[in-house]
């Protein structure tokens, strides 16, 4: 009797000593690489996604680059062609473009249930977001990095050390349009609703960021349209990214305004920052979907 007390003693004691390296402590940083992966992936195997990606902002960058090549000059000495001026513009369209398409999967994730069970995951919901706006983010600049190689075909003056840059500033805006695609399609319960959305609220931000025409300086003989407008589009942080690329590609003529370079990374940075801080505060948020 002893012994088997003493035999159930020692099981005890061993369970209860293997029990901690039994517990698997989860990794955010590894359900960040899955989401961002599977968010890749998911991507370039529609190719109807990739084509509509980076199709349509070349298609009005050409047709629009054509059309108003003779009759549309910016700035007052005509220097800059609108083909030149609306390179930086199409960028972030695409940008824009690449970033709706890849947080719509949210919506389509809560129909399949799949969104369900990565919150209820041990992970923190940080961890959830920042892999699906990475994701997102490297989908955008891939297809960003593509249509950068056309600035050969225009003649663009434009070193390696701005090419950088550019990408670096694409990355950026990426993770602030990626993270806004995220907050307005958390609340979504269809797709047609965020495609309402993207025609009233993203495609005019897109319009009035300076990227189809300059913003209008502000003078003795500006009229109240022109100063409303000016304001408007100075409030826009898409504002800043087109600016600060349109720095880094030489399309920015002497006689126009545009916003501070230094100011240019600041707000876009900033605004990166306050959208996926807004992305991760509205998904630690219960939504009605998130019962379904």
């Amino acid at each position: 009797m002893s012994a088997l007390a003493t035999s159930n003693t020692k099981d005890h004691a061993a369970t209860k000593s293997a029990s901690p390296a039994t517990l698997v402590r989860p990794n955010p940083w590894l359900a960040v690489s899955m989401l961002c992966w599977r968010e890749i992936i998911r991507f370039f195997r529609q190719r109807n996604r990739v084509v509509g990606a980076i199709g349509q902002p070349v298609l009005f960058w050409l047709l629009f680059g054509a059309g108003f090549q003779r009759s549309f000059r910016v700035g007052e000495s005509g220097e800059t062609s609108f083909l030149a001026y609306y390179f930086p513009g199409t960028l972030m369209l695409i940008l824009l473009f690449t970033a709706i398409f890849a947080t719509i999967s949210i919506i389509e994730d809560r129909r399949e249930g799949l969104l369900q069970g990565v919150l209820i995951a041990p992970c923190p919901r940080w961890s959830m977001v920042l892999g699906k706006v990475l994701g997102g983010t490297l989908i955008a600049l891939s297809q960003g990095l593509i249509f950068l190689a056309l600035a050969l075909v225009i003649q663009v003056s434009m070193s390696v050390a701005a090419a950088l840059w550019l990408t670096v500033l694409m990355f950026v805006a990426g993770i602030a349009l990626t993270s806004l695609g995220v907050v307005i399609a958390w609340r979504m319960d269809s797709t047609q609703g965020f495609h309402a959305i993207m025609s009233v609220v993203l495609l005019p931000m897109w319009l009035l960021s300076g990227a189809f025409f300059p913003v209008p300086a502000l003078g003795a003989s500006a009229n109240w349209s022109e100063v409303a407008l000016h304001w408007v589009m100075l409030l826009n942080p898409l504002t800043y990214s087109v600016a600060g690329a349109r720095y880094l590609v030489g399309g920015v003529s002497g006689d126009m305004w545009s916003p501070a370079p230094a100011l240019c990374w600041v707000v876009t940075c900033v605004f990166a920052i306050v959208m996926f801080g807004a992305a991760w505060w509205i998904a630690g948020r219960r939504t009605t979907g998130d019962a379904i």
